[in-house]
């Protein structure tokens, strides 16, 4: 496990509840809270040497959960040691790399899984099986993500020693399920990304819209400047609204409020997904090639943020 933010917490609590597996080492960068986080998942080793870690012959599996700059290096120099991988959203941050990751793990015969968990979503999956059954037809999804980050601290309140990214990071995981959701190619997108904040250094805001050759519009908006949590999602079929509030995990159809499960759930059925996967050999529910798509979306943003303001992020 590379990481012990939050995602590396989640599923070192799911490694825990699967039988099959052993917890071997936890990298981190540094060594007190590394040694302390290995000592309470009940890792057999805790160390800040990454290289030497993803060597080891005794481990199999690596799951990258570390910060989302250090995602491509990272997974390159696991896929040259011949391990299989499972990378935290965003598998890298611009396209060039994420096909690279795809076409390295499949020269090598490798498995290569990445966490988008909105794609778990059980009743988010009925919806989509509908979908593509041709009993129901998306007209709009639209989401939107809000959160306050005016300081360099993450979701666990640890002081972070790099910058998030709202496009390639927390936006990835919308665009990826409007995509996944509407099932049909893109026609146009058209991206905006605020100037970068003098205090941040970084786009606090993002809108981006869609048109797809069925007919269907994406909305996403994304901000780090709230004032309080918004996490929802809003899809428009020829049947229903179905609204989704990831704060307070419920669903809304019609007068109907059903209760969800907590996100964390989600991530976890990808990783189980993944490591039995591994271990019958097959393929997983969402590989790095699924997500293609979702990063050929967030490149033509990041272009054209790029073009408009004459610099990259």
């Amino acid at each position: 496990m590379i990481g012990h933010g939050m995602m590396g917490q989640w599923h070192s609590e799911t490694l825990a509840t699967i039988p099959f597996c052993k917890k071997h080492t936890i990298v981190g960068r540094r060594r007190e809270p590394t040694e302390e986080f290995a000592k309470r998942h009940e890792y057999l080793y805790a160390t800040t040497d990454f290289e030497t870690a993803i060597a080891n012959s005794e481990i199999d599996v690596v799951v990258i959960a570390s910060p989302s700059a250090s995602h491509a290096w990272m997974a390159k120099k696991v896929l040259e040691h011949d391990k299989h991988l499972l990378v935290e959203i965003p598998l890298a941050m611009s396209l060039a790399e994420v096909k690279e990751i795809c076409e390295i793990a499949q020269s090598k015969k490798l498995i290569l899984g990445t966490v988008h968990p909105m794609r778990m979503i059980p009743r988010m999956r009925d919806l989509r099986t509908r979908i593509n059954n041709g009993e129901e037809v998306v007209r709009l999804v639209s989401t939107a993500f809000i959160i306050k980050r005016w300081e360099n601290i993450g979701a666990t309140g640890y002081r972070r020693s790099w910058t998030d990214n709202i496009l390639w990071h927390h936006l990835a995981h919308f665009v990826d399920f409007c995509l996944w959701l509407a099932n049909s190619s893109v026609a146009d997108v058209r991206g905006f990304m605020s100037p970068k904040d003098p205090r941040t250094g970084i786009p606090m805001n993002a809108v981006i819209c869609a048109e797809m050759l069925d007919g269907q519009t994406l909305s996403i908006i994304g901000s780090y400047a709230g004032h309080e949590q918004v996490f929802e999602e809003l899809v428009v079929t020829d049947k229903a609204c179905y609204r989704l509030n990831a704060v307070d995990c419920t669903l809304k159809i019609g007068d109907q409020i059903e209760t969800l499960r907590h996100e964390s759930e989600d991530c976890a059925d990808v990783l189980r997904n993944f490591l039995q996967s591994v271990q019958e050999g097959t393929r997983p529910e969402i590989t790095g090639f699924d997500v293609i798509p979702a990063f050929q979306f967030i490149q033509a943003v990041q272009n054209q943020w790029d073009e408009s303001h004459g610099e990259s992020i």
